[in-house]
């Protein structure tokens, strides 16, 4: 996101280069949650109750009369992290002096939101278009919190599985005809042109579907779940978007497959975690069947792949049904192993629970 919102379709679009994308302004839907919340507020676009604050003092005086739990959220890009659900009084405290004060987050945290907390079960919506047609990919639901049972902090995302069980298809329509169709043509009459990856984080509320936030982007772990599933060529339909021809592109076709993504990160993250663990068993897994091997934070050294970042690597595992496609990815997932590695055990449970598996 962060070469989308410095204006990385800006500069190849004035050297006359085709780039997949949207530019720096249609890229603030991300890298400005005030500048999302407002235009969903001006156009009726349904998401959480919020306000916004420019200074901590505000911000702590409003908490005071606030219902807990709320969410608190910086402004700017944080890496996936500038979210906190705070349970009490003392957290919001905490999170606030932590995004304003203490500057964690940098001038991202100049500004905060702090909005109501939803209820219900995520989905992660992610479609494609030129700012005129849109092009639907294939659900999925992202695990942000660090821990099993959605205990702990927010992630960049610890796993996803594809499709969301939870999202019928007149869910799905619903969806699109009340979140994403409106923030297209409202960007569009706010006089900025959207072409490329357009995400929503979605809560299925019992008052419907509300957006948790936007994404300018594929979402991560999101698209490791979903591409596996992919039977037409992707490069295609990003040609199409960035020609303004998406229309050429009557749907894109999917495997009957489901597929789970489990995310294998460093000890300590989304805290402080050391680099340069070795990592073992990846020639053993990149060997299995159905069973793709994404990296992500991970460097080449004298023929070893060792870790180096957070979120370090994301097995994939395709299979008929969902329980066939959690055991394949585990099993395959407990054959890695570096020090301090830690990957959710329960991606894909609330599937099952829903489909009574």
């Amino acid at each position: 996101e962060a070469p989308l919102a410095s204006g990385i379709v800006d500069e190849f679009s004035n050297y006359k280069l085709k780039i997949f994308g949207p530019n720096k302004l249609a890229s603030r839907l991300e890298s400005s949650k005030i500048f999302a919340k407002e235009i969903m507020f001006k156009y009726n676009i349904p998401t959480a109750d919020f306000k916004i604050f420019d200074n901590p003092e505000s911000a702590k005086k409003y908490i005071t009369n606030t219902k807990f739990p709320c969410v608190i959220k910086a402004d700017g890009l944080a890496a996936g992290k500038g979210v906190v659900v705070a349970k009490n009084f003392n957290e919001a405290i905490d999170a606030i002096k932590m995004i304003m004060e203490d500057k964690i987050f940098g001038k991202s945290g100049d500004r905060i939101i702090i909005e109501e907390y939803l209820e219900g079960e995520e989905a992660s919506i992610i479609v494609i278009t030129d700012s005129k047609n849109i092009i639907p990919l294939a659900t999925s639901q992202d695990h942000k919190r660090v821990f099993d049972n959605d205990e702990g902090e927010n992630t960049g995302g610890m796993g996803a599985y594809s499709p969301n069980f939870f999202i019928t298809k007149e869910l799905f329509n619903k969806i699109l005809k009340e979140i994403i169709y409106p923030i297209v043509d409202a960007l569009t009459r706010e006089g900025i042109e959207y072409k490329g990856v357009l995400y929503a984080g979605v809560m299925l509320t019992k008052a419907g579907p509300k957006v948790l936030e936007f994404n300018v982007r594929f979402g991560d772990p999101e698209t490791q779940a979903i591409l596996p599933r992919l039977a037409d060529d992707l490069l295609e339909v990003m040609l199409a978007t960035s020609y303004g021809c998406l229309l050429k592109i009557k749907k894109l076709n999917w495997l009957d497959k489901v597929s789970v993504c489990v995310v294998c990160a460093s000890g300590g993250y989304p805290k402080s975690y050391q680099k340069g663990k070795e990592i073992f068993g990846l020639d053993e897994v990149e060997k299995l069947k159905d069973i793709i091997v994404f990296h992500a934070g991970t460097k080449k050294i004298d023929n070893k792949f060792i870790t180096d970042g957070g979120r370090v690597l994301n097995i994939v595992g395709l299979a008929d049904t969902i329980n066939l496609a959690i055991d394949k990815t585990y099993k395959a997932v407990k054959k890695i192993y570096f020090e301090g590695i830690h990957y959710r055990k329960d991606i894909g449970k609330k599937a099952l629970k829903i489909l009574n598996v």
